[in-house]
């Protein structure tokens, strides 16, 4: 299965009732054959209305970031969210619209077949680094997950909300850069 194809059945998805109030499916963008699979929590207002992740200003910063690494949508990231329609008034995506959602990002993961998983922020970390994963104390961190690579860092808007954490979200964004050359 190629990403448009799922794409499509993903636009389809009723699966819970997050897709009676999106404007747009906000799937995923980036490379199919990414070195590095960014993954956030849920559309935001601008994604939503864009159909696309991660462009209002926090995107906008962590598209700075990674530029400064050498990294970018365009070139080796594939970059997309636990669930992929908004939840309402930005809040955090519920249990059971996780679970309706993950089928899809999962098939994602599988089939740009990233070296490196980046988890941005407390939702996706404690979904694939367990619950008890703390950002702020163990950001930046890489574990090895059934011959992959993943790691956790601070939000894009989290950064916004705490500008003194964004040396540490550089530093992190550089080691994974620094990671992809190791590999």
């Amino acid at each position: 299965m190629k990403l448009e194809e799922l794409r499509q059945e993903c636009s389809e998805c009723k699966g819970c009732r997050l897709y009676s109030t999106r404007n747009n499916l906000v799937f995923g963008e980036g490379v199919e054959n990414a070195d590095v699979f960014i993954i956030g929590e849920g559309p935001g207002e601008n994604e939503d209305r864009e159909g696309r992740p991660f462009i209002g200003r926090g995107g906008k910063l962590l598209d700075e970031c990674l530029e400064k690494q050498g990294l970018s949508r365009e070139k080796n990231i594939y970059i997309a969210n636990m669930v992929k329609c908004r939840p309402p008034e930005n809040r955090d995506p519920k249990t059971d619209e996780k679970e309706a959602c993950i089928g899809y990002l999962l098939k994602q993961i599988e089939i740009v077949n990233p070296k490196i998983i980046v988890c941005l922020g407390r939702v996706s970390a404690s979904y694939f680094l367990g619950k008890d994963f703390k950002v702020t104390k163990q950001h930046g961190e890489i574990f090895e997950i059934d011959g992959r690579k993943y790691t956790a860092t601070f939000h894009p808007a989290a950064i916004l909300r705490n500008i003194n954490n964004k040396p540490l979200f550089e530093a992190d964004i550089e080691k994974i850069s620094n990671l992809i050359s190791n590999l």
